[in-house]
């Protein structure tokens, strides 16, 4: 079976940065800048891009075009005989399949706050009644079961048909549509009589408040955002690596992708700054910032329900292009595996996922009495915990190992494959920093991750 190809360079660039762009850009980077010193966090958050993510990201795609085939059989093609590096294979596949047990849950919030919105459900409501509105959301099994469900089908709604008729073309429309709204946005938002000093907050570096906080934390904090942020680990970049021709250099490519996530992450804190100040609202913490801050600010706003609805659309772009593209990633270790057609792939893949997704949905009401890491940790935690701390830094550093040691694939076929085509090359002076550093940077974040998790 002949393997599929995506249409155009474009598809590429859309699709890997669709995949990397979802909900933590758009809420956990501003709030991290907030807190964390504003533009001198953004610095080191650009910094650990080029040294940590790119070569990274270069690395999953010159393993996908190398092997022409999905995470799960990548390692086969290219490993000798013998060896064992395949095991990671499984658990890149079984990493997609724990991502999107919770991802479907988030994302089928941002469509029923997109709905809300456009219904002008918050309209009128006070502070604390949006607040509220977000654990309405929550506690109720029927609608977090119901919009959980639709992401799934979506989805694979999307991903049954050709790769380039189906997830290609979608992901175009709806990537260049997210762009075009974020600018949107964002040229709202200077003209709030906030915007200076939400700007001067977000993109001027603090450097009393990055003392106070401890620079080792800051630069952890970078670390920790910029490594994240493009997924890498569980072969979700790999999948689109195989899809391409030889006719471009792939750190060329990973930059371009690379500046596309920044991008939207740097546009999303412009957009959300200057509204917080203009109405006086906690830059604060996490989800609560997208839930319950801007719903109150959109409400405050002259035509706040356009501006709310846009917004959500957004999200909902956002979230629904990671989500797609860890269906493919999903459907193709399922095609190359069992040797199912595309259309099965996806149909025995939407019931399994809407199965594997109620845990998390109803972990919220049904069963918010099970508290599996402790305090008050939900389901939700659990998931996430396993792919952000345990799964995606490891399944970076066995990449990283394979990708560059003797016992696996080794430099050279490495250096070979990512160079083929035009654009910017690996260079040979870069050999002794991925091969030794890297490794060991990804390491200490992952037991620097899993010791703060639990002391906090």
């Amino acid at each position: 079976m002949e393997r599929e190809r995506l249409g155009s360079r474009l598809g590429f660039i859309l699709l890997s940065a669709g995949c990397a762009i979802g909900v933590g850009n758009v809420w956990k980077f501003p709030y991290m800048a907030g807190q964390y010193g504003g533009g001198a966090f953004v610095l080191i958050y650009l910094f650990f891009l080029v040294i940590l993510g790119l070569p990274m990201l270069t690395i999953e795609f010159s393993l996908g075009r190398a092997s022409q085939k999905s995470p799960v059989r990548l390692y086969q093609q290219l490993e000798t005989k013998g060896s064992k590096w395949h095991l990671h294979g499984y658990a890149c596949m079984i990493g997609n399949y724990v991502l999107m047990m919770f991802y479907t849950t988030v994302a089928g919030w941002m469509v029923q706050y997109f709905v809300n919105t456009a219904r002008g459900k918050f309209t009128g409501m006070d502070p604390e009644q949006v607040g509220e509105a977000f654990g309405a959301v929550c506690s109720n099994p029927t609608t977090m079961m119901i919009y959980t469900t639709l992401v799934v089908i979506i989805g694979f709604f999307v991903c049954s048909f050709s790769l380039q008729k189906g997830l290609e073309r979608v992901t175009k429309y709806m990537m260049l549509a997210l762009l075009a709204i974020m600018v949107l946005l964002a040229v709202h938002s200077f003209t709030m009589n906030g915007a200076s000093e939400g700007l001067s907050f977000y993109l001027k570096p603090d450097l009393g408040k990055m003392q106070e906080i401890g620079m080792g934390n800051v630069i952890v904090g970078a670390m920790n955002q910029a490594f994240f942020t493009l997924s890498l680990g569980i072969g979700s970049m790999a999948i689109f690596g195989s899809y391409l021709d030889k006719k471009r250099s792939l750190m060329g490519e990973s930059l371009n992708v690379v500046l596309l996530d920044t991008f939207v992450a740097l546009t999303s804190g412009l957009i959300i700054f200057p509204a917080c100040f203009t109405y006086n609202v906690e830059v604060g913490a996490g989800p609560s910032l997208i839930f319950v801050t801007l719903p109150n600010v959109f409400n405050n706003m002259p035509l706040g329900n356009l501006w709310g609805t846009l917004f959500f659309i957004f999200m909902t772009f956002a979230a629904l292009s990671t989500v797609f593209a860890v269906f493919e990633n999903i459907l193709a270790c399922c095609m190359d595996l069992f040797g199912w057609s595309r259309k099965k792939a996806c149909v025995i893949n939407c019931v399994a996922l809407i199965i594997l997704s109620l845990p998390c949905a109803l972990g919220f009401n049904v069963l918010s009495g099970i508290h599996p890491l402790g305090g008050s940790t939900n389901i939700l935690d659990l998931e996430d915990f396993l792919v952000s701390n345990i799964l995606l830094p490891l399944g970076s550093v066995a990449f990283l190992l394979f990708a560059t040691s003797k016992r696996g694939w080794g430099w050279k076929n490495l250096m070979a494959e990512a160079n083929a085509g035009d654009g910017l090359k690996l260079k040979n002076w870069m050999r002794g920093y991925i091969t030794y550093v890297l490794p060991v940077i990804v390491l200490a974040l992952f037991v620097i991750g899993i010791i703060s998790y639990f002391s906090h």
